[in-house]
């Protein structure tokens, strides 16, 4: 484990702390701006190591150019329709950062904010941040709890908690671009989903409010295909940025000793693999939904890891979360954190070699 400072905001330090396994299996980088995993590597078992997320050299590249890049998302993830909800009888106007018109990851949110640094040993460290009542427009100081910890033989667990004073919408998400074998793009990996529906969205990827299957779409990832997938009226290659409803079919316990205490079950998500090296990505979470990001819309104008040039499909984003704008949609899960209450989340990304 090593500690050091990875620059200042606004005179205040931003350090950086790396942690790897007991078994020196896995090994990363986290910063306390945005609770980044600023690098992510994992032994190959050949004596060699492969970099699997997308990250930047500056905290100035971070602030200016980073689109959640290993990031967590909150106090909402993904989007709230209008920047705009009720609860409890009143309404909540909130900061509006997509477009002008829709609220994306809790405008200036958790994944722009400097968090704390808790607590940290070899394989883990924990960060906590404060949000106040009224931070982007919404409801009520919350307290959020992030612990990254690593696991031979290549598992990055990611432990996220929160509690409020007042009711508030909270679902969290770890958001980083993930990319198995340092090509130009994702789009050679291969992808599987266990989920039988989505939740189909509007022009500014909005979800309707509809829970659709994925039978006859190019959303069916039920069994392992390319990324790639023709429309079937132009031809061009389907962009993916949405919610599947996961299946929660095979699962398995949490372990016991989860952030805040013991989390619900874990269940199987998706698979991602590369071909190249054969480098797979089991995703297990606690989470109702997977959002999936192809990068389709990646040009990072700054150099990244090794001086690497982010452009489209640079890395996925596999974002365990609550669906998006379920804050309006009363058919989807309840977001709503009260008092007394502890959000919980657990998610895991695994890799083996095969």
């Amino acid at each position: 484990m090593t500690t050091g400072a990875f620059g200042e905001i606004e005179g205040r330090r931003v350090d950086e702390i790396g942690i790897r396994a007991p078994g020196s299996g896995i090994e990363a980088k986290v910063i306390t701006w945005g609770a980044v995993v600023r690098d992510l590597k994992v032994h190959l078992g050949d004596g060699h190591w492969q970099r699997v997320v997308l990250g930047l050299n500056t905290i100035r590249d971070y602030v200016a150019h980073s689109p959640h890049m290993g990031a967590i998302a909150g106090r909402v993830a993904n989007r709230i329709a209008g920047g705009r909800f009720t609860l409890d009888g009143r309404t909540y106007d909130l900061t509006r950062n997509q477009a002008g018109q829709h609220t994306l990851h809790g405008g200036n949110g958790f994944g722009n904010k400097l968090w704390t640094l808790a607590d940290h040993d070899e394989s883990g460290v924990t960060l906590t941040l404060d949000s106040p009542d009224g931070d982007n427009g919404f409801p009520g100081a919350v307290r959020a709890v992030c612990t990254y910890r690593l696991r031979d033989p290549g598992i990055l667990r990611v432990e996220l908690s929160a509690t409020t004073d007042r009711p508030t919408p909270v679902s969290l998400a770890h958001h980083s671009y993930f990319n198995l074998d340092g090509g130009a793009s994702i789009f050679n990996h291969r992808l599987s989903i266990d989920a039988d529906f989505f939740t189909p969205t509007d022009a500014d990827l909005i979800p309707t409010g509809e829970i659709l299957p994925v039978n006859g779409t190019p959303n069916d990832f039920r069994a392992n295909r390319s990324i790639r997938f023709p429309d079937a009226l132009t031809g061009a290659p389907v962009h993916y940025d949405i919610n599947f409803v996961l299946r929660r079919d095979r699962v398995e316990p949490a372990d016991p000793d989860a952030t805040a205490g013991k989390a619900p079950e874990l269940a199987h998500a998706a698979v991602l693999s590369s071909l190249v090296n054969n480098l797979w990505l089991d995703v297990w979470t606690t989470e109702p939904g997977l959002q999936v990001y192809d990068g389709g819309k990646l040009n990072v104008p700054v150099p990244g890891l090794d001086g690497v040039h982010y452009g489209p499909g640079a890395g996925i984003c596999l974002e365990a979360q609550n669906f998006p704008d379920a804050i309006n949609r009363p058919n989807f899960p309840d977001p709503v954190l009260r008092p007394g209450d502890i959000y919980r989340q657990v998610t895991e990304y695994r890799f083996t070699r095969k």
